[in-house]
């Protein structure tokens, strides 16, 4: 899935509560990009950037100001945990995806074992900066899981 950033995005969860993980890419003609570097006191491809850095937002208040950057993360890590999460649902029971020491997803199928009920995840996310920095946690509701399995496909299709 491409995101409004520009970029690939995989968005897990609902309006609400959710969790997206997200490669931005600023365009240096964009006005907003334009001021932005203008302020910045660098130029507006300087700003914008390679485009190359993935985030992680967090949000369960409708504000996402709960989130950082993921400096070094390459798009085949992205693509291994979007493909350990797509085998995970494929199963039908509880299963855990973790990329590394940053990120933590505890899935469970919804109210009951049917999968077609969805999955509620737990999302465990630590910042890598400043070093020590909390653990972040916040958990969805019921996510159905044909809407996860497209939105999986079309964040990997993204990212070829």
């Amino acid at each position: 899935m491409t995101s409004e950033f520009g970029g690939p995005a995989l968005f897990i969860g609902e309006d609400t509560t959710f969790m997206l993980l997200v490669r931005p890419k600023l365009d240096p003609a964009d006005p907003f990009v334009q001021e932005a570097a203008e302020q910045a006191g660098v130029s507006a491809e300087e700003f914008a950037g390679p485009g190359n850095l993935w985030a992680l937002v967090l949000d369960d208040n409708y504000e996402a100001d709960g989130g950082f950057e993921l400096p070094g993360v390459r798009d085949a890590e992205v693509d291994d945990f979007a493909e350990r999460l797509q085998a995970g649902l494929g199963t039908g029971e509880p299963f855990t995806v973790d990329a590394g020491a940053v990120l933590r997803l505890d899935a469970r199928p919804g109210s009951s074992a049917r999968v077609d009920e969805g999955y509620v995840f737990t999302v465990h996310a630590t910042p890598p900066e400043p070093e020590g920095a909390p653990t972040v946690t916040l958990q969805t509701g019921p996510i159905a899981l044909t809407t996860l399995l497209a939105h999986l496909e079309e964040f990997r299709r993204s990212l070829a």
